[in-house]
């Protein structure tokens, strides 16, 4: 964890905005309680990610990107955005978008570890907070037919790596190491909190 700038928590409380229209990330910032926004974020992911091949690299680029963009159009508010990717064996494997490269991602890692990059960047003025959480994940191996059979049942082509862990996903694991597992979900509550209280924020 990292800050940049000065701390306002002796100002008033900001607005919050999630630069996102992820509805797993909506859902884990609801958890909350606290009133927020959602707005997609102004920024070109396709070309950051040609411009950077390291996973850790590029996860925070990104979510860094996606809190920067609405910065001129949210003056005082903080800001969070958020990336992931999945790193395995030096590649990295985003969302898949359709169910033919859902199966593909599953079956190259059958039997095998990766891991889940999480990176989180909050902006409110001239502070900038950054996290970047890492899970390690063991898939067990896995017939195709037992692949597509998940893929079917779960869709998880809006999903870093093919899987929903909050869902069926899980028959897929035989081990998972993380510090916080909302950040496998996609928004890794427990750094967010921390921060949010910093800023102001009353949680609970």
């Amino acid at each position: 964890m990292s800050d940049e700038g000065g701390n306002t928590s002796s100002g008033p409380v900001p607005d919050l905005v999630l630069a996102s229209t992820s509805v797993y990330r909506r859902a884990l910032l609801e958890r909350l309680g606290v009133p927020f926004r959602c707005r997609a974020p102004l920024c070109d992911e396709t070309l950051l990610k040609r411009e950077t091949s390291n996973p850790t690299k590029l996860a925070e680029r990104l979510a860094y990107a996606k809190a920067h963009s609405l910065v001129s159009g949210e003056p005082g508010a903080a800001i969070i955005g958020c990336d992931q990717v999945v790193s395995f064996e030096g590649h990295v494997f985003g969302k898949p978008l359709t169910a033919a490269r859902a199966v593909e991602q599953l079956a190259a890692m059958a039997g095998r570890s990766h891991e889940l990059i999480t990176a989180l960047v909050v902006i409110q003025g001239e502070w900038t907070y950054h996290h970047t959480d890492v899970t390690t994940l063991r898939l067990r191996p896995l017939t195709r037919d037992a692949i597509e059979r998940y893929v079917a049942a779960d869709q998880p082509f809006d999903c870093a790596g093919s899987y929903k862990l909050e869902a069926r996903g899980i028959v897929l694991f035989e081990e998972v190491e993380s510090k916080d597992h909302t950040a496998i979900t996609g928004l890794p509550l427990i750094a967010l909190v921390s921060i949010m209280r910093e800023l102001g924020f009353e949680i609970p």
